[in-house]
């Protein structure tokens, strides 16, 4: 009986010598493909993190000229006499302008599109109307651009930001914080 166990347990020490290098090579190879499956997602990844950038420059373009106060605007030597409105929605109407954006609905993360789907859809609902902005479509288009800021923000590598849509406009607005906090009501008799 004890020599029975003994060549059981040497077919079971065999198999393993027979099982053990090619167990090793089996990983060894899986570990391979992973390594080159995950350098090349990041090498894509950094490929298009420069697509990205030059995509988003290029649509918050006209953004910047609406939000460029009129005295830069006009110290430009390109700009003198030039209404930064008219030049800002004829870079919007623009072809290169709308391949961008299409280039920008292919390549941008779901969080940018919608929030530029939804920024357009504001200003496509006002119209070409010439009249100054009501100051609450002012603070509704602001916070709607603080959100596409913040979404093109996560997407460039900054998921976890704990920015808001209003900190994505601090930095150029003097009255940023009085639109972001409406004005208390009291409530005297």
């Amino acid at each position: 009986m004890a020599m029975a166990e003994h060549t059981w347990l040497d077919y079971a020490a065999a198999i393993g010598a027979i099982a053990t290098p090619i167990l090793v090579a089996l990983l060894g190879a899986l570990g391979w493909r992973l390594r080159t499956r995950l350098e090349r997602q990041l090498q894509l990844e950094d490929q298009l993190r420069s697509d990205r950038v030059e995509i988003y420059n290029e649509i918050l373009e006209p953004f910047v000229i609406l939000l460029t106060t009129d005295a830069a605007w006009q110290a430009g030597p390109k700009n003198r006499n030039r209404d930064k409105n008219q030049a800002a929605q004829a870079i919007m109407l623009s072809v290169s302008y709308r391949k961008n954006a299409f280039q920008m609905s292919l390549l941008g993360s779901d969080s940018v599109v919608k929030a530029y789907n939804d920024l357009m859809q504001f200003l496509y609902q006002r119209g070409e109307a010439a009249q100054p902005i009501p100051p609450d479509d002012s603070k509704t288009m602001m916070h709607l651009l603080g959100g596409f800021l913040l979404a093109i923000r996560k997407s460039m590598g900054n998921e976890s930001t704990k920015r808001d849509n209003w900190d994505m406009l601090e930095w150029f607005m003097t009255d940023a914080r009085k639109w972001r906090t409406p004005p208390s009501r009291s409530t005297s008799r």
